[in-house]
């Protein structure tokens, strides 16, 4: 077949790559937002530190991690990595285990001891933050990089808030949580411990600070009321999970009902079990309609413990539980009574119905308001209605976990530091996602995701070591290079060798490239071989040189 000889190209190709005799379009390097990336309650800049494991550049990838989130070794093992589930690559083989990988730079880190580098200039400026939490302690970190003085103080026994009472040793093992607590206090942040702020007020003007973070956390069981006599004991799966952690000793009967669905709920159960007692739960609810992550009620029912679903405690005596048979509403979803009664038996009952947080202290600061269940209302910036008072974490209206409460905390830091330049911070623009759809993976190859190794379910019943191991720096570097690069050029060269023009011009390694706008014929060809869709076609009359 033979063309034109003005032209080289088919003459449909031509249309449609808009070739003609005045170009009118033109390609212009871009960078998208990964959907990992947009979906880290921390706002993590994922893509960014996999590209430096990559390389082998641990260091300058834990650096990177650290500019949102200064627990990365604490996230490996307890975030619920929603990262992962916004992962482009689980449409192809399996996500990249990002938890994973960070969880490898957080270890190493803390073997190798290392410290960010305090850069900013100190400011003269104090800050309080109350609670030593994931949130407290995420504030105090970003706020003394911005070069701020900071102090938290904390009613309880040990820093780590609900991290050291809430979550058992076998996820989190308490040296790893408290080897990144060190580091944090060895940047200059003071902890101050057992010591409960009850007049907030008299403290920020004792201690001559300029603002106020508030991060209490939720330490207060919800209770119910169930009808009993001659029960055996009821106790809440906070102070159960909190005098284990503290090693008052939690005498409990052979037999233990732990009533509720989330998390805390799964985690009483799977304590119980390392303890030696015989725990089951009891939840209103189906599995599929359960607060917890579905692997936390599998590793719990691998370990042994009984889950009734769809049951409702009416009443207790003496060790017969009486629960209601409920089913589920096909077009609520939710669960009705049958009318149907059970005995279930127990000796113990542990109530894992979710926990409220105590700021009956802030009523008496004026301009502070309250949701109905007792949360405090903030603005956009995390400042409540008191000027320069902040809050964030489980205390503000919000899902409760460790990343959005470090999240908060970072959040709150920046506007904290431009409230006391007196400035309001201004969050930038978000760029566009870079889904699935827009990639062209020409380059793509099968890479199975590198697992991670378990304990043996023996060792899992009978003792609190970590269940789930982590990798090597083999593997780590490994699973890094699985990323994808959504929405930013990793200089691939895919562009460079494809243009027909030589209109692209190689910057050199860390550089990326140029167009020379004088030879480009828009023709596209770049734009289809960019494997992660860091180039994008404009109309030329947008276009700018």
């Amino acid at each position: 077949m033979s063309y034109p000889p003005d032209l080289t190209t088919p003459p449909d190709l031509a249309r449609r790559r808009h070739i003609g005799p005045a170009r009118t379009q033109r390609p212009v390097y871009v960078d998208l937002l990964p959907p990992c990336n947009n979906a880290c309650p921390a706002g993590e800049n994922i893509q960014a530190w996999l590209a430096y494991t990559q390389e082998g550049r641990f260091r300058e990838a834990w650096d990177t991690i650290l500019q949102d989130n200064p627990l990365p070794a604490v996230h490996g093992r307890v975030c619920y990595h929603p990262c992962e589930d916004a992962c482009n690559r689980s449409q192809l083989d399996a996500t990249i285990s990002i938890h994973a990988v960070e969880r490898f730079l957080g270890d190493k880190a803390l073997e190798e001891e290392w410290v960010p580098e305090l850069r900013a200039p100190r400011s003269g400026k104090r800050v309080l933050v109350v609670g030593a939490g994931p949130s407290g302690l995420s504030a105090a970190h970003h706020l003394t990089m911005m070069g701020h003085t900071v102090e938290i103080r904390d009613a309880g026994p040990m820093a780590g808030g609900m991290m050291h009472f809430g979550i058992p040793a076998y996820r989190l093992p308490r040296n790893i949580l408290d080897g990144e607590i060190s580091r944090i206090e060895r940047m200059g942040v003071t902890i101050t411990l057992n010591h409960k702020v009850e007049d907030l007020a008299a403290e920020k003007a004792e201690g001559g600070f300029d603002a106020v973070f508030v991060a209490v956390g939720a330490h207060l069981s919800k209770k119910i009321d169930i009808p009993s006599r001659d029960a055996g004991r009821i106790m809440d799966a906070v102070s159960f999970l909190k005098g284990v952690e503290t090693g008052e000793g939690v005498k409990l009967g052979r037999r233990v009902a732990i009533y509720g669905g989330g998390n805390t709920a799964m985690d009483a159960a799977r304590t119980a079990m390392r303890l030696g007692y015989e725990p089951m739960i009891i939840y209103r609810r189906d599995r599929a309609h359960m607060p917890a992550h579905d692997f936390e009620a599998t590793e719990a029912e691998e370990e042994g413990v009984k889950i009734h679903w769809l049951r409702t405690i009416k009443s207790i005596e003496q060790s017969s539980f009486q629960v209601e048979v409920m089913e589920v509403d096909p077009e609520t979803g939710r669960p009705r009574p049958t009318g149907e009664m059970e005995t279930l038996e127990a000796d113990d009952l542990i109530l894992a119905l979710g926990q409220d947080t105590d700021t009956a202290f802030l009523r008496r600061v004026p301009g502070i308001e309250f949701q109905n269940d007792g949360t405090v209302i903030v603005n956009e910036n995390m400042m409540t209605g008191a000027e320069g008072v902040f809050a964030g974490g489980d205390m503000v209206p919000s899902e409760r976990t460790v990343t959005i409460g470090v999240g908060h905390g970072k959040r709150a830091a920046r506007s904290i530091d431009a409230y006391l330049r007196g400035a309001t911070y201004q969050k930038p623009p978000k760029p566009d996602i870079a889904s699935f759809e827009k990639l062209h993976l020409w380059f793509y190859t099968d890479a199975a995701q590198r697992p991670q190794g378990h304990l043996d379910l023996l060792k899992r019943r009978t003792s609190f070591d970590e269940v789930l191991a982590g990798l090597n720096e083999k593997d780590a570097s490994y699973e890094a290079k699985r990323c994808l690069s959504c929405g930013n050029c990793f200089e691939c060269d895919g562009c460079y060798g494809a243009c027909p023009e030589d209109a692209i011009i190689k910057l050199g390694p860390g550089k990326r490239y140029r167009y020379n706008y004088d030879l480009c014929t828009g023709c596209a060809i770049c734009f289809e071989q960019c494997p992660c869709h860091a180039i994008q076609m404009i109309p030329e009359p947008e276009a700018k040189t």
